[in-house]
């Protein structure tokens, strides 16, 4: 094992190149907090980037923000596209290198043409599609915000557009909850050709009536994701372990957690992960700024770095930046993304 000590706010291993495969980049989500749903823009994920750890590429993950406001209902996602590509405008290159939207798959093979202008929005970048699919019936989430319907996976028209990914080289995000990891270890089997990459280890529950019974819990999404690792085009996203519907008694708490409490947290979830599908399919991530709610991007990192301290370089290589590039077929990159010379004034002006 690592000799891993320090300042939980002072970034541990700073030389360990990370590849953060889901970020987020928005005007706000009022419904996660003052933290998780703030304004976050280029800039601000910048000075996250900035703080210590060695962030070579970053892959920014849809979240319904600046969409078209006009033209055809269909394609007014794709400006949320070029936002991105935007963004990452004379910064370095690792920004944003990768960009996953969102299309309406229940369009079937409708949805070809807004593929395709995904894919001229995103000039080289744009490497899948996410529509969350994130439903439970539990009454805690009847108000739940674009509360989407019930067996979305299963649906006919969704199959008909999820099929469109594969022959235009495009990868499937999955944004669910853990009740419904079956339903999507069996979209996995019928479609083996698209890489189908699970969000926030699958979204394990922890409110209403899940809250409620843990040990119970624990082991159903175990389950559930032991039958996912059973398909090989299956890789699962490490992180969102900081969100609400977690029921962790870390988030938004003051003061926040410290390094030691999210390791004590987030450890069996992690090597669970790690030992169903293997470090070679696994990566983690920040989901930024939604986790900013539980910690910081420092502590976010010194946490999975202990966490995986004992295991091997190749193990870790692949947990912290193989996995993700090899996923969203990324370049080859070794420097770090680093703010601009005036965000790292205001930041140190010593």
């Amino acid at each position: 094992m690592r000799p891993i000590t320090g300042d939980d706010d002072v970034a541990i291993e700073p030389g360990l190149a990370i590849v953060d495969p889901h970020h987020h980049l928005w005007d706000g989500i009022a419904a996660l907090g003052p933290k998780g749903g703030r304004f976050y823009h280029a800039p601000d994920l910048l000075a996250d980037l900035g703080a210590g750890h060695r962030i070579v590429q970053t892959v920014a993950i849809e979240c319904h923000a600046h969409y078209r406001e006009d033209g055809p209902a269909s394609l007014r996602p794709v400006g949320e596209t070029a936002f991105f590509l935007a963004s990452a405008e004379g910064a370095s290159p690792g920004l944003c290198a990768g960009i996953v939207g969102h299309a309406d798959l229940r369009l079937g093979d409708a949805v070809t043409p807004v593929l395709e202008a995904h894919a001229a929005a995103g000039n080289g970048r744009f490497r899948g599609i996410r529509h969350s699919a994130n439903w439970d019936g539990d009454p805690v989430f009847e108000a739940w915000p674009r509360r989407p319907s019930p067996g979305l996976l299963a649906d006919t028209g969704f199959r008909a557009g999820f099929a469109r990914l594969a022959p235009l080289g495009l990868s499937f995000d999955a944004w669910i909850f853990h009740p419904q990891i079956g339903e999507l270890a069996n979209l996995a089997a019928a479609f083996p050709d698209t890489a189908i990459i699970l969000d926030h280890v699958g979204g394990l529950l922890g409110i209403g009536g899940h809250g409620t019974r843990p040990a119970e819990t624990f082991a159903a999404w175990r389950d559930g994701m032991g039958k996912l690792a059973a398909r090989p085009n299956a890789l699962v996203k490490i992180g969102g372990l900081g969100m609400p519907f977690g029921g962790s008694p870390l988030h938004m708490r003051e003061p926040p957690a410290s390094v030691a409490e999210l390791v004590e947290a987030w450890r069996p979830v992690v090597e669970t992960c790690v030992e169903l599908f293997g470090a070679e399919r696994c990566m983690f991530e920040s989901n930024f700024p939604v986790d900013s709610a539980t910690c910081s991007y420092v502590r976010l990192w010194n946490a999975f770095k202990r966490i995986s301290a004992r295991w091997s370089t190749d193990e870790r290589t692949a947990l912290f930046s193989g996995t993700a590039r090899r996923a969203y077929r990324l370049p080859d990159a070794d420097t770090a993304i680093s703010p601009p010379a005036a965000a790292r004034a205001a930041r140190d002006p010593s």
